[in-house]
Parts: structure tokens; sequence; C-alpha cells
């Protein structure tokens, strides 16, 4: 399926090179400015802070990218390689709250050690995302929240970064963990920040860019344009702000160091609800966007990224459905990275149950990625000669050799008859993620880390919080 034709693309794209050499970007970051300058942006009559970048620095960078991102993580599979068609990887996202039924109650960072563990038991999910830590200064939580993934699952971790600094004590952290290799050969973790849409970076995402230079450590560049708010309310238009916004972060990242492989990532675009004020993710007007983002990622030669949320308060109907819509047009535009598993309220609260869920989603998602094996193992056809008509494939060698791959068997979806269903007490579909929820995290923590490893990540989390505490 296809969301633009090439001719669309090359259309928005040349509209984007145009806002670009016109507009131009706001940037708030005196030494990227200056680098920007010495490299043949030109300065805007009356703004200082604003640089207009011509289509030729642009060109140069996407010729400097990467085609190929590696996502590596602790489990010892090596890394996944990221390109335009590669399969998708699915990871959570971050939150300021933790969803407690029809409740909830700002996310600490005993709830954020449960979480983390409990994705690390989910088969389909890919990757950890931080998330606020309201028991500590928000300054402290990402260095903190990083620490405490990085002892509960051995999946990739994705950091939300708050400070330059915090980023600093990350690559401390990742270096421990890694062993002494270098970061960007088996990247367990990756850094990215979102441009303020529309055209402007603070200063905050440019330090760091800036700090975390130099170790080819993945980078995904992300634009949040807001169809009706922040841009033009026609999906055309949003999508010309959105690749604007994200060539100039393309152009930053590789002015800082030259062949650093980016994300490239349209997919956290959102649509104004005029009667609610609500930026939302689980409309259908988010999953065009958000596949017409991979598509124009693709044109670039860049593996892309998108965000499968949905507006419901709770796990309920309304979530599945939103989050199955939104996955699958991730899938069906090329999306490589799709964020948002267990997110609800529009990715401001996290629940465990809902990941559970969005797990199964994931699964079947994958399953579809997946696709239909071709040969003359799996067309069987001398099979169905031996057959005739008597129609019995059960008890066949064949049918033992490939039920488990051909078919998705999973536990969570009810897959028995009613009379079966009601001797188990009838469980609905969040009825039965509770129970996994509950399953998973019982008994003892398996530490992901060794002991010395743990004990370095404290050291560093230690003095990261004295420096915030002034010596406290």
């Amino acid at each position: 399926m296809a969301y633009l034709a090439q001719a669309e693309i090359e259309v928005i794209h040349e509209r984007s090179l145009t806002v670009l050499e016109r507009v131009g970007v706001r940037v708030h970051h005196e030494p990227v400015r200056r680098l920007l300058l010495e490299s043949g942006a030109r300065p805007a009559d009356g703004d200082e802070l604003r640089v207009l970048i011509p289509r030729s620095l642009v060109e140069a960078a996407l010729q400097a990218c990467p085609g190929e991102v590696r996502i590596g993580d602790r489990r010892g599979n090596g890394p996944a390689v990221l390109r335009p068609g590669a399969p998708p990887l699915f990871w959570t996202g971050n939150a300021l709250y933790r969803s407690d039924g029809k409740l909830r109650r700002e996310l600490v960072s005993e709830d954020f050690a449960a979480l983390v563990r409990l994705i690390d038991a989910l088969d389909a999910v890919d990757g950890m995302v931080g998330t606020s830590l309201a028991d500590y200064p928000s300054a402290a939580r990402d260095f903190v929240g990083f620490r405490i993934m990085a002892e509960n699952t051995r999946k990739h971790l994705r950091p939300c970064i708050y400070t330059a600094r915090g980023a600093q004590l990350i690559l401390e952290m990742g270096k421990v963990l890694a062993g002494g290799a270098p970061l960007g050969v088996n990247p367990i973790f990756s850094l990215g920040y979102s441009i303020v849409s529309p055209l402007q970076w603070s200063a905050t995402a440019l330090e760091l860019m800036q700090v975390s230079s130099g170790h080819g450590l993945p980078f995904m560049i992300n634009s949040e344009p807001l169809a009706g708010g922040t841009t033009p309310v026609t999906l055309a238009g949003c999508l010309v702000v959105a690749n604007a916004d994200a060539l100039s972060g393309v152009v930053i990242t590789q002015l800082l160091e030259e062949g650093r492989p980016v994300i490239f990532n349209l997919g956290f675009a959102h649509v104004l609800d005029m009667s609610s004020g609500v930026a939302l993710t689980g409309a259908p007007e988010c999953a065009l966007l958000q596949g017409a983002g991979a598509e124009i990622a693709a044109f670039h030669g860049l593996p892309s990224a998108g965000w499968m949320s949905t507006e419901s308060c709770v796990a309920d109907p309304q979530a599945a459905y939103e989050k199955m819509l939104v996955g699958l047009s991730h899938l069906w535009g090329g999306v490589n990275v799709i964020w948002g598993v267990g997110n609800l309220e529009t990715t401001l609260t996290i629940s465990p149950v809902q990941a559970v869920i969005d797990n199964e989603i994931c699964s079947a998602i994958k399953r579809i990625a997946a696709g239909i094996e071709i040969g003359e193992e799996t067309l069987a056809c001398e099979l169905i000669e031996q057959a005739g008509f008597a129609g019995d494939f059960l008890t066949s060698e064949h049918t033992r050799k490939h039920f488990r791959r051909e078919i998705w068997h999973r536990r969570l979806p009810n897959r028995v008859k009613r009379e079966v269903w009601e001797s188990r007490g009838a469980p609905d579909l969040v009825e039965r993620a509770q129970s996994v929820v509950a399953e998973k995290l019982n008994g003892s923590p398996e530490g992901c880390l060794t002991p010395e490893q743990a004990s370095e990540l404290l050291a560093i989390q230690r003095h990261g919080l004295r420096e915030l505490l002034g010596g406290a």
C-alpha cells in the first residue's frame, strides 16, 4: 500500500527545501548556529537566531548519512539493521503517569522498574524508552531512568534526555555496559530529540547532538507537527513542515559528526481536535501522516519511526482498535521503529496492562509482516495429491513440522469455545492481561547487570545527583 506517489513525494520535498531556503530555522545555540553559517547557511535579516539553509547543504547532509542504522541490545543476538523496507521494531513510549485502572498516578522509580521488568518478559517488544520519574529532580530523570532500565532489561535502551549533562552521564554508563567496546559497534542504546515544530531547535536538543557526537550512536530526529495547530491543517502542508523540520536536523547532525546514523522520524505527527484541543495520536489522519512520513524517509534513503498510540484513558476497545489501526498503517508505510507499547491518553500515561495487550498487537503485526512463504515445501502439492478427497491433513508429518511457525499461536486472545471460557470465569481481554502482568512480575527480579556493572552505574548516578543537589 502506498500513501504517496513518487511524484507527490518529490513535490513535498521540493516545497520543504524552499521553506528551508526562505524561512529557515531558528537555532537557539550559538556554536551550532555559527557552524551552520560557516558551512554555507545564510543569516536572516532582522532575526539573529534564524538561519537560512540552502538545498546544497541539505543534499550534502543526506549523502553523508548511512542508509542503514544498527540497533543493538545485550541479549546476544547481534544488532538489528534498520533500512527502508526492513521489518519493524516495537518500543515502548515515554510518559508522565502510570495507569491504574481508571485512575492514574505520577510515575515513580519503583513503578518504572516493575514496568521495565514486564517489558523484558514481553516477546514482541524490542526496546525500552525512558519516562519521567516523579521521585527524582527533573534534571536527573534521564540518567537515573537509564540505570533503572539497564538493571531490569537487556533489550535496546532509548533514554529521553532532559539535559546535556544527563546525556554525558548516560554515555559514561553506556561505556560500562559496552565493556570497553566502541559504542557504535553494537549500539545498545540510542538517542534522539524533537525539534520544536515549526522550525525551531532548542538549546537542549542541540547540546545533546553536540555532546553525543563522535561515537557512531544512532540519533532519531523527531518532527512533531500538529496539523491545524503548528502547521497547516491540510495533511500535505503538515508534511511539508515536518520534512523541513527533520531535514534541518539531518544537516546539523552531519555537520557535527559526518556519517552519524540517523532515523528520520516524521511519525510523531499529530492532528488537532478543534473541539477538545487534544493533539490526536490514534486518529486515521495520524495513520496517514505517519505512513506517508515513512515513505518520505525511504525517499531520502533513511530508516523511519512512528508512534502507535491512542486517546483512550484506559485499556479498552478504543485503545486496542486505534493502536491496531495505526500500527498496521505503519507496517504498510514501512515504518522501521514503532513507539508506544503501553501508552494511553495521547502518550501521557503508560499502562502495564495495555503493554501486555500491545504485545499481542505487535506480535500479530510482525506475523503479517512475515507474509506467506512460497516454495515447494509450503505449496505441498505432493501432500495434496496423496490426501486426495479425504481432506485429512491434521495427522500429517507436514502439519506437525509447520503448524507452529505458520499459524499465529498466542495465549492472550480467547480461542476456546464458550463453555470452556465460562468455566474459566469468563475473563475479558483486560482481565486476561491483568493476569499476565501479575504472573510476569511475580517473584524476585532477575538482574541484568553484573555486580561490577551495577556498582559502576550506581556510582555514576550518585555523582550526577551530587552535582545537581550541590554535594548532598
